[in-house]
């Protein structure tokens, strides 16, 4: 098996979403201390559609899409809006509990994780079929220990 490259870009982008992940969480909490979970899901995803619509255009004229074919886009595709305000819901109540914002994130990440692994080993929603290796049941259990530090840590 050879190495993986690692993409520099790549990983850069990751570790920014990762901060403004971070971001989003505290303030969508901030608008639902003051005006409930559900307001700050609408909020959250109305400033989004109106940021998405200002930068599409800008975007698609940079990017000049491919001429390629393109298969067709499967139904449950369009369902990441709905798993999106879900969870803007539930991080909103969340970070306004004694988890915290790192607690809500700790926790959040774990829950990726754990969801990951089985899109890969099942191959979820057209993600392609991935073997499990000892390193994965490694870096989950780090993953929940670190969650736990940052939660019960301090006690």
């Amino acid at each position: 098996m050879s190495p993986r490259r690692i993409d520099l870009a790549a990983n850069l982008a990751a570790l920014a979403a990762g901060a403004l992940l971070s971001l989003m969480v505290h303030l969508n909490g901030e608008l639902a201390r003051q005006g409930g979970a559900l307001f700050s899901s609408w909020m959250a995803h109305g400033t989004g559609t109106v940021a998405a619509l200002l930068v599409i255009p800008l975007w698609w004229k940079a990017i000049q899409p491919s001429d390629a074919p393109r298969q067709a886009i499967p139904l449950w595709a369009y369902f990441g809006g709905f798993a999106g305000a879900v969870t803007v819901i539930m991080t909103s109540t969340a970070v306004n509990s004694s988890l915290a914002l790192s607690g809500t994130l700790a926790l959040g990440l774990a829950g990726q994780i754990v969801f990951s692994l089985a899109a890969d080993r099942w191959g979820l929603f057209g993600i392609a079929k991935r073997r499990l290796r000892l390193g994965d049941a490694v870096a989950l259990a780090l993953i929940i220990a670190g969650s736990a530090l940052v939660i019960w840590g301090s006690l």
